[in-house]
């Protein structure tokens, strides 16, 4: 009986670790479809916890650069999504950065974005690979750039742990998921490298607010390293201003990291 009672305890808890663990079949469906239609970049597969997982990478166009950025992308979306992540990872790379695009844990379409929380002990081996994979073909700078909820995810990563990472740029973060290990207000003061927090003047409500309270937390704990940046008439995917958002991105990096901009 005793035995009986211990493997029904272990059906459910690997019943509830399923019920929140990446959504691996949509996964493979987004990596499918991306695989077979990519035009820019090389798409390859990382291993995480002994979980393969897409990322797309792409090279700067100059052959002596050694930095590079870790494109994460945003909500349910994939490592090729057509807003801010495809602008970010085929632009910068004429700015003097690779980019390594990255496929974070996602969930069924229908489920609710605070049910992600669940999923954020699964963020850090990926990112974790991702940086593998670029020092092993020699980068030397490593910046994340991450995009709403990939934000949010990134900011965890960065502060609660020493990262081999010089820069952070969150794009459209909003406040956090509903867990109290993750408030981006809070997570962006614990991280120690230089952070851009950019967002649209036409951004949703939740990231205009959450700009402001993050700003004046993160400007008191962390002073010159914080910058926050307002795109004037740009919404939460930055659409119709691309090329906007890549210039900002390029140039705040170019002057806080001090590496070279575009190339001639």
């Amino acid at each position: 009986m005793c035995r009986i009672r211990t493997i029904a305890v272990l059906l459910v808890l690997l019943a509830s670790y399923a019920a929140v663990a990446s959504d691996v079949e949509k996964e493979k469906r987004w990596a499918d479809q991306i695989v077979d239609s990519l035009i820019d970049g090389e798409a390859l597969w990382l291993q995480a916890d002994g979980h393969p997982f897409l990322g797309i990478f792409t090279q700067a166009e100059d052959p002596e650069s050694k930095a590079a950025a870790i494109i994460v992308h945003g909500i349910g979306a994939h490592p090729n999504w057509p807003q801010v992540v495809y602008p970010l990872r085929t632009a910068l790379p004429q700015h003097g950065w690779s980019t390594l695009s990255l496929q974070m844990p996602i969930l069924p379409n229908d489920a609710a974005p605070g049910a992600y929380a669940a999923l954020i002990d699964e963020v850090p081996p990926r990112l974790d690979a991702g940086i593998n994979f670029l020092k092993e073909r020699g980068v030397e700078t490593i910046v994340i750039i991450a995009h709403s909820l990939g934000a949010t995810m990134s900011a965890y990563y960065l502060s609660t742990g020493d990262r081999d990472v010089q820069g952070f740029v969150a794009v459209g973060m909003a406040g956090g998921i509903q867990d109290s290990r993750i408030l981006t207000a809070q997570m962006a003061q614990k991280i120690t490298v230089p952070i851009l927090d950019i967002y649209g003047s036409d951004d949703a409500a939740g990231v205009l607010a959450a700009a402001s309270q993050r700003k004046a937390l993160a400007d008191k704990a962390i002073g010159g390293a914080y910058t926050s940046l307002r795109v004037r008439g740009a919404n939460h995917f930055f659409d119709g201003k691309d090329d906007d958002l890549v210039d900002a991105v390029s140039a705040w990096l170019t002057t806080v990291l001090r590496l070279p901009g575009p190339t001639s």
